[in-house]
């Protein structure tokens, strides 16, 4: 039996005996059935290459590549279900949002194979001097290889976004399944490509995808001995797949190989190219699992650090990188999420927890971690006596604790709240978090690389991290608390004008009821209960109106335009208050780019609200001027004017006004309009003696 039939049948073997022991080792959940199905759909199909590959007669080899290729249809939909859901904390809504994708995955491959089956190989011939049987495709049989290949590339996408996003001990579980899958498919998307390149199968790269499927079921099953690895729970940035370094392979994989296909060619040719390429496929992962090795990357820092006089630590990239990894996160969760992740990479600690005391003081409440979820979490939280010892203890003890050298009853319970992932994974240590005299929580650190205990100087940098974490963690439950305050600041004042305004409505209303059963027969008191609830609506869709602008996103509009025509045609159109004096000077000005129908609201609202400021013989001036670059728009008048205090603190705050039936929005949203034309508002009010307003817009814009 030749080589390539013996690699094919054995790596179907490797595979089958994989999946069963999945089907038999691990807990049910949705990723390990679509594992097993895929690797069920590789076994099958390395059946079929085998079966092909021992063929003697040419349809009989056409025969088997068929029923192969229609094997292969399947796997697309297979694998794009287990890249999504494996180690995912988010699984259901990153199969929901890739549905559509889903059921294309699932539905134009096996439909293509099956509807057009004896059109996916057209023709067999043998090529010189080796004799290798060349199958020549059909135009469904090259659209069911492009297929397969972006799909290869989509799953090895995905579980580039799986890795990234793991930390710790969920990274050790996943590595060697991840790196066999990468490898797996990277090897398919070679093979693939040559397949479009050609528009043919070449018999002789059949054996590439059997040692790698062999060579992936091998690391594949380094991973049965973690337990617990299709229970981790990552949740992946969407940002990850724009910066995808797959796509950046993906583009220039096949110069590489080109390359490499060269040296084999110059080493031993064609006849050597199987055996060279499983050496070269061994090669791969062995550097591979060096470079992803947690230990080799530890013990790479001790040998430079002994060696050259280097510190264990580059104390200003760490402070860099840990302030600039946690500078942006105002939410809680975020921040302690951030604070794991960064902890477990500067330390080289797989499992590193925080939990948080909750605003009772009474128990803790998870928050994050690099090796429990929250399911397991959960079960491990201490309860209220547990809890009670631990912050009553751990708000003496402002410095890192072992854990497990601690002989008091309170380390007892925080060691059960941390278990252990290892055997031997040196001490675990718990720090508390303290800011401003306040305990906040407690971070836990064990399961360090190599079992290395911590040093002095890596309690010490312990400590200074915990401490930066404490402050950052009572900024962020500060600014919440200032938000919230804010928020009901805001609902209050609004409140109290909605309760004004629909009392005095409901008032009217309940007054005409009162009186219509009454007075109904007279014409009279009907058209005058008709014109006051028209007046009610008219008032309560103004109100509508005026607080809908919260909602309406500020949109500018900039045409090149006349300022003095604009202030003309707005005086024109506005109502003037009886006995009210309106004093336009308007001076030359170029052209400007701004919008005319916000400008006309800003306009119109200082207007009205010089005309409510006024007497019944009061004065308004508008003014347009230039200078220093910018246009100059100015209502003045001579009312009863405003505080310092109020101008400063309120006047363009929303919900602020001094007026008897205002509601406080109208120059909270004329600063807004100001500000979206780069331009500024300028006040100044004496009380008793008038204000003055003044709109500058920018003439170069």
């Amino acid at each position: 039996m030749d080589t390539p039939v013996i690699l094919a049948f054995v790596s179907a073997f490797v595979a089958a005996a994989l999946a069963l022991a999945i089907v038999l080792l691990e807990r049910r959940s949705p990723a390990r059935w679509f594992f097993v199905a895929g690797m069920a759909v590789l076994a099958v199909e390395s059946v079929f290459s085998g079966l092909a590959a021992g063929a003697v007669l040419p349809e009989r080899v056409a025969h088997w590549q068929t029923w192969r290729l229609c094997a292969l249809s399947f796997l697309p939909e297979t694998w794009l279900l287990f890249s999504l859901s494996y180690a995912r904390g988010n699984a259901r809504e990153s199969l929901v949002k890739w549905r559509f994708l889903l059921a294309a995955a699932g539905l134009a491959p096996v439909g293509l194979a099956l509807l057009f089956r004896e059109d996916l190989i057209v023709s067999v011939g043998q090529l010189a001097p080796t004799y290798q049987w060349l199958l020549r495709l059909g135009t469904p049989g090259v659209v069911l290889n492009l297929l397969v290949l972006l799909s290869v590339v989509l799953v090895l996408m995905n579980l580039e976004r799986t890795f990234r996003a793991s930390v710790g001990t969920m990274r050790w579980r996943i590595k060697f399944t991840l790196l066999g899958l990468g490898l797996l498919f990277a090897v398919r998307a070679y093979t693939s490509s040559q397949v479009l390149v050609f528009r043919a199968i070449d018999l002789s790269l059949e054996p590439i995808n059997s040692m790698a499927l062999l060579v992936a079921c091998l690391v594949m099953a380094r991973s049965l001995l973690r337990t617990g690895h299709f229970e981790v729970s990552v949740y992946p940035s969407h940002a990850l797949l724009h910066n995808s370094f797959t796509l950046l392979v993906a583009g220039v994989y096949l110069a590489i190989v080109g390359v490499l296909a060269k040296v084999v060619t110059f080493l031993g040719g064609d006849a050597a190219f199987q055996l060279k390429a499983f050496l070269v496929l061994v090669s791969l992962v062995l550097l591979a699992v060096l470079l992803l090795s947690d230990r080799v990357r530890l013990q790479t820092r001790r040998l430079v650090s002994r060696h050259f006089h280097r510190p264990l630590y580059d104390y200003r990239t760490v402070w860099r990188t840990f302030t600039e990894g946690t500078a942006r996160r105002v939410e809680q969760t975020d921040l302690c999420e951030a604070v794991v992740k960064l902890v477990s990479d500067i330390f080289q600690a797989l499992s590193v927890t925080v939990w948080l005391v909750d605003e009772k003081k009474e128990k803790f409440l998870f928050a994050a971690s690099t090796a429990l979820s929250h399911a397991t979490a959960g079960h491990l939280n201490l309860d209220a006596p547990d809890a009670a010892q631990v912050i009553a203890a751990l708000r003496g003890h402002p410095n890192p604790v072992d854990l497990d050298s601690a002989k008091e009853i309170w380390a007892a319970a925080l060691r059960r709240a941390n278990p252990a992932q290892f055997r031997n994974g040196a001490n675990r240590v718990g720090v508390p978090l303290i800011a401003g005299d306040e305990l906040l929580g407690v971070m836990t650190l064990g399961d360090r690389v190599g079992a290395v205990p911590l040093s002095l100087q890596d309690l010490d940098l312990l400590k200074a991290v915990s401490d930066q974490s404490a402050a950052s963690l009572l900024n962020v439950r500060l600014s919440q608390r200032l938000s919230q305050a804010k928020q009901l600041e805001a609902f209050q004042a609004m409140s109290a004008f909605f309760v004004h305004d629909l009392k005095n409505t409901a008032s009217t209303l309940s007054l005409t009821l009162q009186n219509l059963p009454t007075h109904y027969q007279d014409s009279a008191f009907r058209e005058d209960a008709l014109r006051g609830i028209s007046r009610t609506v008219t008032h309560i869709n103004e109100l509508i109106g005026r607080l809908s602008l919260f909602r309406q996103e500020l949109s500018v509009q900039s045409v090149e335009c006349d300022l003095n025509e604009l202030v003309s045609e707005t005086l024109k159109g506005h109502q003037e208050k009886p006995g009210v004096e309106i004093v336009k000077e308007l001076r030359p000005l170029p052209k400007v780019r701004l919008d005319p129908d916000q400008i006309r609201k800003v306009l119109t609202n200082l207007l009205l609200n010089a005309q409510e400021a006024v007497g019944a013989a009061g004065q308004i001036r508008v003014e347009t001027s230039q200078a220093n670059g910018w246009i100059i728009l100015a209502v003045a008048d001579n009312g009863c004017g405003m505080t310092p205090e109020f101008v400063e603190a309120r006047l363009f705050r929303p919900f602020q006004t001094t007026k008897k039936h205002g509601i406080g929005i109208g120059m909270f949203h004329c600063k807004m309009i100001i500000e979206a034309h780069r331009g500024r508002i300028e006040v100044e009010s004496q009380p008793g003696k008038g204000t003055a307003f003044r709109v500058l817009l920018p003439l170069n814009q």
